[in-house]
């Protein structure tokens, strides 16, 4: 009877520690494994908000920063006149769309001005793309032209940059040559985030006069459509953060997990059967 008591408070135990083994699997699997919600973009998280009434936010006029690169082109009636205005990079043929745009535009110096041939410099810091197009015809009909001449200035950032750092795939500096670009936009352009990036913690490092700032948009949820941070601007630094799952290692989906962790528990058992028949 008590050999029988004995093997039955052996077999509970067994069953105990099984029991544990499975509670500290399942323990490991929901914990470890990168939920759906988490990589899911624009979902509705707020019940109550209806799909079709969400408005875009649209972007500000951008204001030039330093270091920005200009486009500027000058038409008249005899184009002939201001050829010296329009440089075509003839010593720069075989140089890139983004190179062409460096030598043949104006830079923004450290004091926000640009250097105009035959005008002189021009502040420009702080201005929208009108309005240095305002300013430039206006210096135009005092010094070199008449009304008559029928001037048309344009004015446009030589090409949108900015940089992707953190948990995406492939991190650079891109230059795009267009004028909208939104957050998705820019992320596809650095092979997007994996899935072990942190969507709900995207920040955005911009500059402003007075300094930089942070801003942080959560793209699992469709209301960042109505963000001012939407559209990215010159310069933006997006960073994204990891998910905690990637440094502990034990994998982002459940298959993976359990692997891993069965990898770990396979090692211990095998250490433990040397460790007692020695």
């Amino acid at each position: 009877m008590v050999i029988g008591y004995i093997c039955e408070a052996s077999s509970n135990l067994t069953m105990n520690r099984q029991f544990l083994l499975i509670g500290v699997l399942l323990c490991a699997v929901f914990t470890s494994c990168i939920p759906q919600k988490d990589i899911v973009y624009l979902q509705n998280k707020n019940e109550a908000l209806d799909s079709t009434q969400i408005m875009v936010e649209q972007p500000k006029l951008y204001r030039v920063q330093i270091n920005d690169i200009l486009n500027i082109r000058i038409k008249v009636l005899d184009q002939e006149n201001v050829t010296i205005f329009n440089p075509v990079g003839e010593g720069n043929l075989n140089a890139t769309s983004q190179e062409r745009a460096y030598f043949d535009g104006f830079t923004v110096d450290i004091h926000g001005n640009i250097r105009v041939p035959t005008l002189g410099k021009f502040n420009v810091l702080g201005f929208t793309m009108e309005e240095i197009e305002d300013n430039i015809k206006e210096r135009l009909l005092e010094d070199q032209f008449k009304e008559t001449a029928n001037i048309f200035v344009t004015v446009k950032l030589a090409g949108l940059r900015y940089t992707a750092t953190g948990e995406v795939a492939s991190p650079q500096t891109v230059t795009l040559f267009q004028e909208r670009v939104n957050i998705f936009e820019a992320l596809a352009n650095v092979g997007d985030i994996p899935v072990t990036g942190n969507r709900k913690e995207v920040q955005i490092i911009r500059q402003y006069p007075d300094g930089q700032k942070i801003h942080t948009l959560d793209l699992t949820d469709r209301a960042v459509m109505k963000s001012p941070y939407y559209f990215i601007q010159p310069n933006d630094m997006i960073y994204v953060k990891p998910l905690k799952q990637k440094s502990l290692g034990t994998g982002t989906t459940a298959v993976q997990t359990l692997g891993t962790v069965a990898t770990v528990l396979s090692l211990i058992t095998t250490s433990v059967l040397i460790f007692t028949r020695l």
